[in-house]
């Protein structure tokens, strides 16, 4: 049968067709797509002979919609795994909270800053580099207890400051309760 003969019969079971891709894929839009899918298909054959073109079409029909069942599947799958990686709105912070963030942290900046040296250098040691109290007294030839006095004045500006600028007291009660922490070490 020759490419004509097969679009004919194509135009004539197409009803029937519709019908069988709207049972496997579940709706008409679809079905409509694959139906669409089929015909630039049946296009593409070059004057090849098909002995019988109706059950050749519900082949091919059958064909489309597994093919079609397969994809949503692993694009579902696939979309599924990238919501389940995505942030959580919670999870990311909104304008205000960013500005004020940046605002404490150039405090907590400009506090540091205008310490002094050795409770810059204590300060810096304990909480960015994680160095015990104990490493931190050798390394500026000072008691422990010399630099537990340093850290808790260091807090204290960091505090004062973060009050200054507006900052939560909820970051003053951590700085708090940290300094109590900071003993053990």
């Amino acid at each position: 049968m020759s490419d004509g003969g097969l679009k004919a019969v194509f135009l004539a079971q197409r009803p029937m067709l519709l019908r069988l891709l709207v049972a496997r894929l579940g709706n008409r839009d679809d079905a409509e797509d694959a139906l669409q899918d089929m015909w630039l298909r049946i296009d593409q054959l070059a004057e090849q002979p098909i002995a019988q073109p109706a059950a050749f079409l519900y082949r091919v029909a059958a064909n489309l919609a597994t093919d079609r069942r397969i994809a949503a599947g692993r694009r579902g799958a696939r979309d599924a795994g990238w919501v389940e990686v995505q942030p959580r709105a919670e999870d990311v912070p909104d304008a205000e909270r960013t500005l004020v963030a940046r605002s404490e942290w150039q405090a907590v900046e400009d506090a540091i800053g205008e310490m002094p040296e050795r409770m810059a250098t204590a300060l810096r040691m304990f909480r960015i580099e994680e160095r015990p109290q104990r490493a931190i007294a050798e390394h500026l030839g000072i008691s422990v207890s010399g630099v537990e006095k340093l850290l808790q004045r260091a807090y204290r500006k960091i505090q004062e400051r973060l009050e200054s600028v507006g900052g939560d007291s909820a970051d003053a009660h951590r700085l708090d309760s940290e300094r109590g922490s900071d003993r053990a070490g």
